[in-house]
Parts: structure tokens; C-alpha cells; sequence
């Protein structure tokens, strides 16, 4: 974990800034369980401690589902925490007694997270996705549908239940109604039990769980979509709904398909081969245009998508975003360099622009992990070059949300990033000299 030194200029009357974390693969929930408070006892956080946690982060694998009802409230009778928030998981990423952070796919695994912030306002939510407000409404009927107060609020924990069957037009309406809040989150995994797959307070709920984080405290996202282009950039020229007919490139237009053939022809034997099952597209918007961009491939964010069909009488391509003319696209192609290589420099980007993070979140692909990378922890053991012993805590997810070019979306195949750091205004604010 970082050295304690880094938050000591952060307390509140005599709290200070911490984390503790514990992860255990018992195979059965009530050794599990015994393990994570054993690990966290021993740390400070346990039912006899002096102070409690403000928020206790909870993911666990699916393999327990069907005793997910009981994990709360074990947990909450043995350890101390004001507020509890959690997911179970294709996977989970936990960090244990010894420090270093692990991603544990395909088998039993629990990780608890449990920490102190002060002068940070929390707004924990639970939400009936049954029935959204209008997307075309007021933005207060969303306000006061989740019960939170945006000007408390700089950031957004997110989890989704996979029964939810609008999480689009939820993610819209959070932003609609939270515009500027960095969200972070996933779905959690699905199950055969016949409860929800969330975790809040002390029960298990369907819909949607979340908390809104202020104060002195904020979430940075980062997003890391796996991919890396191939070929130019081109403008869609005709297109009906999610399908692609004609792409142009200056005064040449042709379909697709044809498009994508000529950049094969530019492809080494290993591409080439990555096209068959490693194909995407990514889609740009207007309001992905950084700083200084004039329309390259350099200068605009791309939304990563799946290309679901082509037609082979036409050329043209299906891809599972909607699409309009005149939007910029590119092909992309995912592999495990790709993937290690953006994921690096985006978390160095972070590390140049932000105090040191207090703790990490992370929300992962299932197609990432072993999958990808051919090796465990794959993206934790980057993130710890990065950040030298950052505890860490997340899930393996069959959605992931985060924010490309600041509006919040569902993705696939990537690795959402949330790292929890002191605002730059608390930090300053701390720093100043008592009076007198």
C-alpha cells in the first residue's frame, strides 16, 4: 500500500486518510469471510477498532450466489464501516496480506476494501430500473429519482444488475442529470439464484447500486480499450442506423469491405491474421476532439465498438453502435501488446497528472485477464509498475462504463480504471500553516 506518509497531511480532528484491503479464494463464503476480517482485524478495521470505515467496497465471485444474501451481513457484524457497496463478479480483483494486487478468475475469491476518507461526502443510491424517467423530462425528475444532491457530488461509483434491460438510457440519464461527474463502474455477473447480483448496505437488490463521491475527495477515470488502429481514418459517407454502405477518404469513397481489404494488403502475416478475430471499429463523436486536434487519428478519441456483420453483396458492415454521416471511424484490431502498451501510458498519464492515488478500482472485461493476456493479473501487475504498491479492489464484468471524451458509455473488452485521489483544493487546503 502507498506509504502512510503520502495522506498524512489529510485528517479530520485525528482521522486520517486510509485503505485497507483483504482478498481470500476460500471455497466456501463463511471461510472467506473469516479470512477477510482475520486479514482486516489486523489492520485496524475490525468490530472492536477504535474508529469505522466511511465506505466498505465488496466484490465477490458468482460462485457464491446463492449464499450472496448472507455476505453482508456477516461482514457488517465483524467489521465496522458506515456505508456498504458491492457486486458479485465473473472475477474479482482484490488485494491480499501480502500487498500486491491479483485478478482471480474462474474460481471462489472475495475482496473487501475498506476506507477512511475524510471531509469526503458520500451519497450512496439504489436504484428500480423498471422505469426510467424520461430522457426527454426534466433532468431534476432524474435528480430526485436517485436522491442525491449534484452540487455534494465530482464523481460516480456505478454498478448495474445484468437483469437491467435499459442500461443505455441509464448511463444517458445519469449524465443528463450528473453532467461533468467522472462514472465508473460495470454489470455484475449473472447467476442462477433467484436474487439480484448487488450489493448494498446489508441486502442483495437488482437494478442499480451506486455512490457519489465529493468533498474533498474524486474519482479519476481511465479508460483502456485494448485496441490500436490500422489504416487511416475515414468519414462515413452513407450509413442506415448501425449499418456502414460507404466510407470516403478525400474525394475517394468506397464500401467498407473494400476499404478493409486495402489496408490488409498493409498488414504483416500476424495482423492479418489478428483481422479474423480481432477486428473492430472505432467511432468517433465531435465532442471527442482534444486539445489542438484537427480530425487525425492523434487528435481524436475513438469509441471502440464491435463490428457484429458485413454484407458480402454490398460491402458494407454492421457494427454495434448507432451511426450517422459524416462521423470519423477507423479500424482497430485488439491484442495483448496493444492492450499492455495503451494501458501504460494512459496510467502514466495519470500518475503525471493527479496527487497519489489512496486506492484503485478496477472493472474488467471478461475477455480480458488470462484471456487476453495469456498470464494472470495482466492488468493489476501494469498498474503496480505505475503505482508501487496501490491496494486495489474491482471485478470481472459483462459491461464496463467509464468516459471517453467526457460522456460516460458502455464498453466492452476494457479495463475501467477508477483511482480515488484528494482533490487538488483539499490537498492546498491542508497544506496551509495552522492560524495563529
Amino acid at each position: 500500500m502507498p506509504a502512510p506518509h503520502l495522506f498524512s497531511w489529510l485528517r479530520r480532528g485525528d482521522e486520517q486518510a486510509s485503505c485497507r484491503t483483504a482478498l481470500s479464494r476460500q471455497p466456501s463464503l463463511e471461510e472467506a469471510v473469516s479470512e477477510v476480517v482475520d486479514q482486516l482485524n489486523a489492520k485496524g478495521f475490525g468490530a472492536a477498532a477504535r474508529g469505522e470505515a466511511d465506505l466498505a467496497l465488496v466484490f465477490s465471485s458468482t460462485s457464491y450466489a446463492s449464499d450472496l444474501p448472507r455476505l453482508l451481513p456477516l461482514l457488517r457484524s465483524r467489521l465496522r464501516s458506515r456505508h456498504w457497496l458491492g457486486a458479485a463478479g465473473g472475477g474479482v480483483v482484490g488485494t491480499g496480506a501480502s500487498g500486491t494486487a491479483h485478478e482471480v478468475e474462474q474460481e471462489s475469491a472475495l475482496s473487501v476494501m475498506l476506507l477512511r476518507l475524510p471531509g469526503a461526502e458520500l451519497q450512496l443510491f439504489g436504484l428500480d430500473t423498471d422505469q426510467l424517467p424520461d430522457l426527454d423530462g426534466d433532468s431534476r425528475d432524474w435528480i430526485d429519482w436517485v436522491g442525491a444532491d449534484p452540487e455534494l457530488a465530482d464523481s460516480m461509483l456505478l454498478l448495474v444488475d445484468p437483469t437491467c434491460q435499459a442500461i443505455n438510457d441509464l448511463i444517458s440519464g445519469l449524465d443528463y442529470a450528473f453532467p461533468g461527474l467522472a462514472k465508473v463502474g460495470g454489470i455484475a455477473g449473472p447467476h442462477s439464484a433467484s436474487h439480484g447480483s448487488l450489493l448494498l448496505d446489508d441486502r442483495v437488490v437488482t437494478g442499480a447500486v451506486g455512490c457519489l463521491i465529493g468533498g474533498s475527495w474524486t474519482i479519476d477515470p481511465v479508460v483502456a480499450q485494448g485496441c490500436r488502429p490500422i489504416g487511416p481514418v475515414f468519414e462515413i459517407e452513407q450509413a442506415e442506423r448501425n449499418v456502414v454502405l460507404q466510407l470516403s477518404r478525400g474525394d475517394q469513397q468506397n464500401t467498407p469491405v473494400n476499404c478493409l481489404q486495402t489496408i490488409l494488403q498493409t498488414l504483416n502475416p500476424a495482423e492479418r491474421e489478428l483481422v479474423r478475430h480481432s477486428l473492430f471499429l472505432g467511432v468517433a463523436r465531435n465532442s471527442f476532439n482534444l486539445a489542438g486536434g484537427g480530425g487525425d487519428a492523434e487528435s481524436t478519441a475513438f469509441l471502440v465498438r464491435n463490428l457484429i456483420g458485413v454484407d458480402p453483396r454490398n460491402g458494407a458492415v454492421a457494427v454495434a453502435e448507432r451511426l450517422r454521416v459524416g462521423q470519423q471511424v477507423q479500424f482497430q484490431l485488439r491484442d495483448a501488446d496493444a492492450s499492455r502498451q495503451e494501458l501504460r501510458q494512459l496510467l502514466r498519464n495519470q500518475a503525471k497528472a493527479s496527487e497519489p492515488p489512496l486506492a484503485g478500482l478496477l472493472f474488467a472485461c471478461l475477455g480480458r485477464g488470462k484471456g487476453l493476456y495469456g498470464e494472470a493479473d495482466g492488468d493489476v501487475r501494469i498498474a503496480q509498475g505505475e503505482f508501487p504498491g496501490l491496494p486495489m479492489a474491482g471485478a470481472f464484468c459483462n459491461g464496463e462504463i467509464g468516459p471517453v471524451g467526457g460522456s460516460t458509455y458502455l464498453h466492452g473488452y476494457t479495463a475501467s480504471w477508477g483511482f480515488l485521489v484528494p482533490k487538488p483544493d483539499a490537498v492546498a487546503s491542508a497544506e496551509q500553516p495552522p492560524e495563529g
